[in-house]
């Protein structure tokens, strides 16, 4: 076991310097001069100047699930963030500090999550604040809904669905309510979300030892925002699983601890833990909807996906779920300048989205599909040997060429060869032999479709950008002139986009030695036969100089 890698400096002061780095980068952000104990982030236009005329939404908690708590300052949102030690609730000194610097007239309206420090620390600065004069009103937030009710002596605990409440809130005191209201509303929206988490590993406090408790092969369920044990231990499911089970307990009848009925509407929260990627996110979002409205006969007005609350580092997530009554939907859509609330999430979501099909191309020439003729011209039989020899040879080629670019690459050029000819062989039935700029180009569109990575892309270009030069000849009949013409374009093309030159040690590097041939042969009058042949010999000689090349360009 070691400490675990961080971008970090002194492990004390990771918390100051989130600050410091926050009000870098918002300018509507501000925080008070009471390093290391008082951690206070607040709108920049509340404070100093006149009292401010609107109710102040203040939450906070530990430090290490940003962007919560104080990334959700803002106008429409939180008024200020009163910010702990990592995963530790903040002083007394430092919530007394944030609500008489906010708290006007209208009074405050403190958003808790259901943790013992918080609710301690919280409260009795409540209660000082209020000998002070202060109007003061408190709101907890218990939306866990993986404790059994038999066992939850302590409560449930405050989760991601706290920044639901936060915004709620903050769009009811921007509208102008009174306290009483504003207070009303968040413990409405409170009482009425409920969330579940689950991770695959645990987070790693700044400066300590990791320690892995679950193991290559399991997952927890039911985890708290601290790293603290959850409901159960269980082998590692694939999302669609996973997502299931959340959602089960969240909306579990025996539990009740969130009573939706079917046919209610909802809202979907999908809050990445600290370590998750946005894909995998977006995937547990994606297998949520369909499974709250088909198995559980639920309509979903709204999907937030991101990471809300995080756990430092943790690798998981958690979903919450919220009645969706036109209230709350009206509060969650309310203009926000909270640094990290989602923005384009407001609007009625569309029950179901129907792919758009693909447009066709403008080229009138292609919109119906492509067939090759009933007969051939002798061109368009020389063009089908040629194209079937090429590709069967290229076929013949596919273990050498992996081979080869084993010890250069990942080794796997030769079956990314074999799959474009195979494709080839297999579409030329399609191909319009008898025009060869159309066939060139269409070869190009099998390449594209069918090979990936880096290669398949380079050929599609060079067999595109030859469809384009072979286009501009008037002449019924290509000759050997204007293939040459073509092939200068498509290393023209390549280079362009590829970034590749002579000596990058690229396919240009046998491809240019091969026009510079067939240009110099075919305007000496050489029979086209010889000219391409020798031009062919050039290429060789070109790709066995790659040998002692470096290679320049990168691909994937």
């Amino acid at each position: 076991m070691s400490s675990a890698k961080k971008l970090i400096n002194d492990p004390n002061d990771v918390e100051t310097e989130f600050i410091d780095g926050l009000m870098e980068t918002y300018p509507s952000l501000q925080y008070l001069d009471g390093y290391p104990s008082v951690k206070v982030v607040f709108r920049a236009d509340v404070y100093p100047g006149p009292p401010y005329d609107k109710v102040a939404v203040i939450s906070g908690g530990g430090s290490g699930h940003e962007p919560a708590h104080a990334g959700f300052v803002g106008e429409g949102m939180l008024t200020a963030a009163i910010c702990g030690d990592v995963f530790a609730s903040p002083t007394v000194d430092a919530i007394l500090a944030g609500i008489r610097t906010v708290t006007g007239p209208m009074g405050c309206l403190l958003i808790i999550k259901n943790y013992t420090g918080d609710r301690l620390n919280f409260g009795l600065a409540a209660e000082q604040a209020k000998s002070e004069g202060y109007k003061v009103e408190s709101v907890i937030v218990e939306d866990d809904c993986s404790i059994p009710p038999p066992l939850e002596m302590a409560g449930r605990r405050g989760l991601a669905g706290t920044i639901l409440v936060h915004k709620v809130a903050g769009a009811a005191a921007d509208a102008g309510l009174s306290l009483a209201d504003v207070a009303a509303e968040a413990r409405y929206a409170s009482e009425n979300v409920g969330t579940m988490g689950v991770a695959l590993k645990a987070c790693t406090l700044p400066g300590r030892i990791f320690t892995d408790r679950f193991g290559p092969t399991k997952m927890e369920v039911g985890l708290g925002i601290h790293g603290e044990p959850g409901a159960h231990v269980t082998d590692i499911q694939p999302v669609e699983a996973v997502v299931s089970e959340l959602l089960n307990q969240i909306l579990s009848k025996e539990t009740n601890y969130l009573p939706i009925s079917r046919g209610e509407r909802v809202v979907l929260m999908v809050n990445g833990l600290g370590g998750t990627p946005l894909m995998e996110l977006m995937i547990a979002a994606g297998k949520a909807v369909p499974q709250l409205m088909v198995e559980h006969g639920l309509a979903v007005d709204r999907v937030y996906t991101g990471s809300f609350m995080t756990s430092l580092d943790m690798e998981g997530l958690s979903i919450s779920i919220m009645r969706a009554d036109r209230s709350i939907l009206q509060r969650l859509d309310a203009e926000t300048k909270a640094p990290y609330w989602p923005v384009g999430v407001s609007g009625n979501r569309l029950p179901a989205k129907i792919p758009v099909p693909i447009p066709r191309s403008r080229s009138a020439k292609i919109v119906e599909p492509q067939s090759q003729p009933l007969k051939l011209t002798e061109q368009g039989q020389l063009l089908e040997q040629v194209i079937v020899a090429a590709a069967t040879a290229l076929i013949q080629l596919k273990d050498t060429l992996n081979e080869w670019d084993s010890k250069v690459g990942d080794g796997d050029c030769g079956s990314t060869m074999y799959k474009g000819a195979t494709a080839v062989l297999g579409d030329i039935k399609n191909y319009p032999l008898n025009d060869a700029a159309e066939t060139v180009g269409e070869i190009g569109s099998t390449i594209g479709k069918s090979m990936g990575g880096t290669s398949g892309i380079i050929y599609s270009i060079l067999c595109k950008a030859a469809c384009a030069q072979l286009k501009t000849s008037s002449h019924s009949v290509i000759t050997s002139k204007h293939w040459a013409k073509a092939l200068a374009a498509a290393i023209e093309a390549v280079s362009k986009y590829g970034g590749a030159k002579v000596g990058y040690r690229t396919l240009l590097d046998a491809l240019i030695p091969a026009l510079s041939s067939l240009e110099e042969r075919l305007n000496s009058g050489d029979d086209p036969a010889t000219a391409f042949f020798t031009s062919s010999q050039a290429a060789l000689d070109g790709a066995e100089s790659t040998k002692k090349m470096r290679a320049k360009k990168n691909g994937e």
